[in-house]
C-alpha cells in the first residue's frame, strides 16, 4: 500500500499543515490518500475577494511525476476554466514538474483567479469579457463568488444549485 506516491502526498500534507498558504486549504479523503478536497478563498482586493471554492484533486500512483487531475467543484466564472470545472493552467499540463507539491498547485490556482490567461481560453465568453468588458466581467465573478456561498458540496459546477435548499437565503433578494 505504501508507494512513492503516497509517500510523497503524506509529506505535502504534513507541510501543508506545519505551512499552510494563505487562503487555501486541502485535506485528502479519509478512505484514499490519492483523492483531495481543497478549498481555495478569492484574493483580497480582486473581484474574486470573499468567495469560497471547492476543488477535486485527483492523483495517480504516478504523482509526484505526474501532475494531479484537479478541477473546481464549485461553479466559476473565469477565462482558463471550462464549464466542467477543468482548470487550464500550464503546470497542470505541460510545464508540469516534480518539484511542485499540493500548496504549490493550490497558490497557483489563486493567483490564476485574479490574474487570468485570456490568450488560451477555456471559456471564451469569460475570456471575451475580461479583454474586452472588464466592468460586465467582474459583475458575472461578483455572481459566482455569491453562489459560492450557497453551493452545497457534492453539488457539480454545473449544476447551478437547487432551489428547495436555497429557501434561508432568499432574505436579502
Amino acid at each position: 500500500m505504501s508507494s512513492s506516491a503516497r509517500r510523497r502526498l503524506v509529506r505535502d500534507f504534513k507541510r501543508l499543515q506545519a505551512d499552510p498558504p494563505a487562503g487555501v486549504t486541502a485535506a485528502p479523503d479519509d478512505a484514499n490518500i490519492l483523492v483531495w478536497q481543497a478549498v481555495i478563498f478569492g484574493p483580497d482586493d480582486t473581484p474574486w475577494e470573499g468567495g469560497t471554492f471547492r476543488l477535486e484533486m485527483n492523483f495517480s500512483e504516478d504523482y509526484p511525476n505526474k501532475a494531479p487531475a484537479v478541477r473546481f467543484a464549485t461553479r466559476v466564472f473565469h477565462p482558463n476554466v471550462y464549464n466542467d470545472g477543468q482548470i487550464c493552467l500550464d503546470i497542470l499540463q505541460n510545464q508540469w514538474s516534480p518539484i511542485y507539491d499540493i500548496s504549490a498547485i493550490l497558490t497557483s490556482i489563486q493567483s490564476l483567479l485574479s490574474d487570468p490567461n485570456p490568450a488560451s481560453p477555456a471559456n471564451s465568453e469569460a475570456s471575451r469579457l475580461y479583454s474586452e468588458h472588464r466592468r460586465e466581467y467582474d459583475r458575472r465573478v461578483r455572481e459566482v463568488v455569491e453562489q459560492s456561498w450557497q453551493d452545497e458540496p457534492g453539488e457539480t459546477p454545473d449544476d447551478g444549485g437547487d432551489e428547495d435548499d436555497s429557501d434561508a437565503m432568499n432574505d436579502d433578494d
